[in-house]
């Protein structure tokens, strides 16, 4: 990776992180398109081992507004998604899985963009979860589905809630992809590249968290990621 390639993806990465620590969601959304076009070793494994120590962080300073219970029907949701993932990168050919993942990050789009509104209740986070875990895994962005079951939860749950729930999806993820074979020492440097960018970004979360307007915030993310998921889907059906 060139100086100028890494300066952009630690900058990418920072602003998904002050996203994310914000409003719960929106560094898989909003970086690993771009990501993808920077560099495609950096989607999904160093991304997700980077939003590991993201979610770690702010499920400790939003402890309080977690809610134990709905992990207890999600996080085995997100189990077997991964499981599902696995398998499917296990049948994608490598010369389609840009493609694959491309399509993926549309969905994700939409789905945050005009998914309905659900019950929060145990079939919902069971099914968000298993999604996510599907998502997750292959594209490292598993937060739409969740996100839109606490659309309407208080700023803190939210976050809390999420935090979590991502901190054990992402854990599953990454030993997904290391039993699929799309993780291992390159994406650990990789990820260890971009670091800087989750710590700017989580700092930056503090002050922005109760500032930005959501609903701004969501359009901005919304439009830049269906870009460049669109460049990555046409990169990926121009691949030799």
């Amino acid at each position: 990776m060139t100086l100028l390639g890494w300066l952009a993806a630690v900058s990418i990465i920072a602003t998904g992180a002050a996203i994310q620590g914000s409003v719960g969601f929106g560094l898989g959304v909003f970086g690993a398109p771009i990501l993808l076009l920077i560099d495609p070793r950096l989607v999904p494994g160093p991304i997700l081992l980077d939003a590991l120590l993201l979610t770690v962080l702010v499920a400790v300073r939003e402890w309080k507004w977690v809610r134990l219970a709905d992990l207890g029907w999600s996080v085995p949701g997100r189990l077997l998604g991964t499981a599902i993932a696995v398998w499917v990168l296990r049948a994608v050919p490598a010369s389609r899985f840009q493609l694959a993942m491309g399509l993926f990050m549309l969905l994700a789009v939409a789905l945050t963009a005009f998914g309905p509104r659900l019950p929060l209740n145990r079939r919902t986070l069971f099914g968000a979860g298993t999604l996510a875990g599907v998502m997750g895994t292959i594209t490292s962005i598993g937060g739409p589905p969740m996100a839109l079951l606490y659309q309407n939860e208080e700023g803190p749950r939210l976050r809390g809630t999420l935090a979590a729930f991502f901190t054990i999806g992402v854990i599953f993820s990454m030993g997904g992809l290391t039993v699929a074979g799309r993780f291992g020492w390159t994406e650990v440097k990789l990820a260890t590249l971009l670091l800087p960018g989750i710590v700017a970004g989580f700092v930056l979360s503090a002050w922005t968290a109760t500032r930005l307007d959501k609903r701004h915030t969501r359009a901005i993310v919304l439009v830049t990621s269906a870009v460049a998921g669109v460049l990555v889907v046409v990169k990926g059906l121009l691949a030799p």
